[in-house]
C-alpha cells in the first residue's frame, strides 16, 4: 500500500510538473527570455509534498522523457494557455470594447455579430484590409464593425484618426474611412480631401478634433490595444479571438462565425 501510494504521489507531481514547464516554456517564448522562468508557490508545493532529491530527480527525469516522447503537447499546451491568456485579457477589457464610438461603425450599428477592428489611416495592411471588411459586411446583414483608432505609425495616422471620429460625430464616418483609405498617406492635405469628400462640415469637424472627447476615445484604444497585446495594425476581436495582421477574408470569417467551421 505504502509503495502504491508513493507512486501515486509520484505520478500526480509528475503532472504537476509537467504543467510548470510547459508554462515556462510558454513564458520565455512569449517574452523571448533565454534566461530561467521561477514559480514560487509550485516550488512550495513540491517541497512541501516532503520529496526526497532521489525522488525529485526522477520526477525530473519522467517529466523530461516524456517531453521527448510526445513532443506534440508543447504546441497544444501553448495553444492552450495563449487561448487562457486572451480569454483573460478580454474579460479584463469588458463590454466596453466592443461598444463604438458613437457613429465609427461599419456595416449595421445595430446587428448582434460584432468584430472590433484596430487600425490606423498609415498603415498600409489595414488598407489592403478594406476589402475584406466590405466583402463580410455585404454577406452578412447583422454584421456590425466597431471601428477602434489606434494611430501609432506617424503624426499624421493621429491627425487622421482625430478626423474620423469627428466624421462619426457628422454621421459620415464609413464615407470618410473610405475616403481616407483611397488617399494613400495621411497628409494634411489628404485628410482635407477625405473630409471634403466625405461632405463634413469641415469647420465643425477640425473644432471637434481637437476636442477632450476625441482625445480621451484614442487614449481608451491604446489602452485596449495594451490590454490585449496588440502590437501594430490591423488588429482584430470576433468573439473570443484576439488576432493581428492583415489576416484575409477567410480568416476572419473563420473567427466570425465558429459554428461554421
Amino acid at each position: 500500500m505504502t509503495l502504491r501510494l508513493t507512486s501515486l504521489r509520484i505520478v500526480l507531481i509528475a503532472a504537476l510538473a509537467a504543467v510548470i514547464v510547459l508554462g515556462a516554456f510558454w513564458a520565455l517564448r512569449a517574452n523571448g527570455s533565454d534566461g530561467e522562468a521561477a514559480d514560487p508557490d509550485a516550488a512550495a508545493a513540491i517541497a512541501a509534498a516532503g520529496f526526497s532529491a532521489e525522488q525529485k530527480e526522477a520526477i525530473g527525469l519522467m517529466v523530461r522523457q516524456y517531453i521527448l516522447e510526445h513532443p506534440e503537447i508543447l504546441p497544444e499546451a501553448i495553444a492552450e494557455l495563449q487561448r487562457r491568456q486572451t480569454s483573460e485579457q478580454l474579460a479584463a477589457a469588458g463590454d466596453d470594447l466592443t461598444q463604438p464610438f458613437p457613429g465609427a461603425v461599419l456595416g449595421n450599428p445595430d446587428g448582434d455579430k460584432v468584430l472590433v477592428e484596430f487600425s490606423d489611416y498609415a498603415c498600409g495592411y489595414c488598407r489592403q484590409s478594406v476589402e475584406d471588411v466590405k466583402a463580410l459586411v455585404a454577406a452578412d446583414p447583422d454584421l456590425k464593425v466597431v471601428v477602434r483608432e489606434l494611430p501609432i505609425l506617424s503624426e499624421g495616422s493621429v491627425e487622421a484618426a482625430k478626423m474620423a471620429l469627428a466624421a462619426a460625430d457628422q454621421g459620415r464616418f464609413p464615407a470618410f474611412h473610405d475616403a481616407m483609405y483611397a488617399e494613400g498617406r495621411p497628409t494634411g492635405d489628404a485628410i482635407e480631401r477625405a473630409g471634403k469628400a466625405a461632405g463634413l462640415d469641415m469647420a465643425k469637424a477640425r473644432a471637434f478634433a481637437a476636442s477632450e472627447r476625441v482625445a480621451a476615445e484614442i487614449e481608451a484604444n491604446r489602452n485596449f490595444a495594451r490590454q490585449l497585446q496588440i502590437e501594430g495594425t490591423p488588429a482584430w476581436v470576433a468573439g473570443e479571438e484576439v488576432m493581428q495582421g492583415a489576416i484575409g477574408q477567410s480568416a476572419l470569417r473563420v473567427a466570425l462565425y465558429p459554428e461554421d467551421r
